[in-house]
């Protein structure tokens, strides 16, 4: 019996870890933050770190592996909005309701410079993009079916400005402070359906 509850014992244990290693990293960077001071913040010692994560990288990338499931969730919760625009706009809100975080900015910062210099960390952001993307981009589509969005922008185009938006209120965010209202008031201006009477000259 007790072999069963392992796995899900070990998960908790990596999560509790990456956890505590995310805020580290946010604060002090990559190189900044050492294996002993994320051991020490989660309670644990640098060795059994090491055994749930290898090194250091794999502990960082660990942070991001866990964005994948979450997205996938959130677009499947949303693909059959029977409102196009309002699922786009619940699956904005979700992904910038972090954005406020101490550290959130911090940490995008750090994986911006990992990037670059782990492919396995780029893969997995790659993938979680892809899947952000392909979800806005069919609900754009829905939405300009239905005639609540621009006919005249390119769903896969339109779907990367808006994960563009998403970026920018992670780093330029107020502490405390969810950017949903502007994330929303510049999504809606994106999209929005021309009507008679709004152009301006």
């Amino acid at each position: 019996m007790g072999r069963r509850t392992d796995p899900e014992r070990i998960a908790q244990q990596r999560e509790r870890i990456a956890v505590a290693a995310a805020g580290l990293f946010a604060q002090q960077g990559f190189e900044g933050t050492s294996v002993a001071l994320v051991a020490k913040a989660a309670e644990i010692s640098p060795a059994s770190v090491f055994y749930y994560f290898g090194d250091k990288a794999a502990l960082f990338r660990a942070v991001f592996e866990q964005d994948l499931p979450t997205v996938e969730s959130l677009m499947a919760e949303h693909e059959d909005a029977a409102d196009a625009v309002e699922g786009i706009l619940a699956i904005l809100d979700a992904l910038v309701q972090d954005a406020a975080e101490p550290g959130a900015a911090g940490m995008v910062v750090e994986l911006v410079r990992r990037v670059p210099h782990d492919s396995q960390l780029m893969e997995i952001v790659s993938r979680t993009g892809e899947v952000v993307r392909a979800g806005l981009a069919a609900l754009i589509a829905k939405g300009q079916a239905a005639g609540s969005i621009d006919p005249d922008v390119e769903p896969e185009s339109a779907a990367a400005w808006l994960q563009t938006i998403v970026d920018g209120a992670y780093l330029g965010a107020e502490e405390g402070h969810a950017p949903t209202a502007e994330v929303r008031r510049t999504a809606l201006g994106y999209l929005r359906a021309p009507r008679g009477g709004d152009e301006r000259d």
